[in-house]
């Protein structure tokens, strides 16, 4: 874990101290971030997933029928 120097508004760290509280700041900006920085395998195969068009395809087609009960 590394310490890490950020300048914020007054406002914005207002909010987050009464918000999320002390103690509690860098996890919430660290669990924030993280997702748009690290990329895990589990987003990576939901990427490969979206890329594999007949895939997609198949399941517009699924959802589509399963809608179509509904009507």
């Amino acid at each position: 874990m590394r310490k890490l120097t950020i300048t914020v508004d007054d406002d914005v760290y207002a909010g987050l101290y009464a918000q999320i509280g002390k103690g509690n700041i860098s996890r919430f900006i660290n669990d924030i971030a993280r997702p748009h920085i690290i990329h895990d395998e589990t987003a990576a195969g939901y990427e490969a997933m979206a890329a594999d068009h007949g895939r997609e395809e198949d399941a517009q087609a699924w959802a589509e029928l399963g809608v179509s009960d509904w009507k």
